[in-house]
């Protein structure tokens, strides 16, 4: 199977149920970013302090494909069996989010992305979680979108803050606190 099938040439993709649309569409853009924050989570998971939450961050990189296969999809011409989100996968989220902030000093100030290298970039991939959920809403504003894509974005970028901090706690690294000029 060749990768290339040319058809893109013109700037134009197909969604799962044959439309084509603009690669520059809303929709595309979505999809592309859950991708793009998919990628980091893969280079989150890679961080040797995650050795232990691999399986976590591999069961949300699939769960990501799911959203990406939702988004992907024409709502109305699609007749394809699209993998679903359950609210088990938001309740997971919700679960690993209580266990970490239970070893957790109470958080009292806005932290600073940084510390260490790989508290930086489960940063970066809560921004792109974040950037993916203001894209899907703004979508969700004229075509549909599953209710729980939204909500399962929202709690992965909570879930991604949290996990930054418990890295920083087991990297030992400093969390830098906010000190706004007054």
């Amino acid at each position: 199977m060749k990768i290339y099938t040319k058809t893109g040439d013109k700037g134009l993709t197909s969604l799962i149920g044959g439309t084509r649309v603009p690669k520059s569409s809303l929709r595309i853009e979505c999809y592309g970013t859950v991708d793009e924050l998919n990628s980091y989570i893969g280079l989150v998971r890679d961080q040797e302090v995650n050795a232990a939450r691999r399986p976590m961050l591999k069961e949300i990189q699939d769960r990501l494909f799911t959203v990406g296969a939702s988004l992907a999809s024409d709502p109305d011409k699609s007749k394809m069996k699209i993998p679903d989100l359950h609210a088990e996968d938001i309740t997971l989220l919700e679960q690993e989010m209580d266990r970490m902030n239970a070893g957790l000093p109470e958080l009292r100030v806005f932290v600073l992305p940084g510390g260490h290298q790989s508290v930086s970039f489960a940063h970066v991939a809560r921004c792109v979680c974040r950037r993916a959920e203001r894209l899907v809403i703004h979508l969700q504003e004229d075509s549909f979108v599953a209710e729980l894509v939204v909500m399962y974005l929202n709690r992965l970028s909570d879930y991604l803050f949290v996990l930054s901090r418990q890295m920083a706690h087991e990297l030992q690294a400093e969390e830098v606190k906010w000190e706004p000029r007054l």
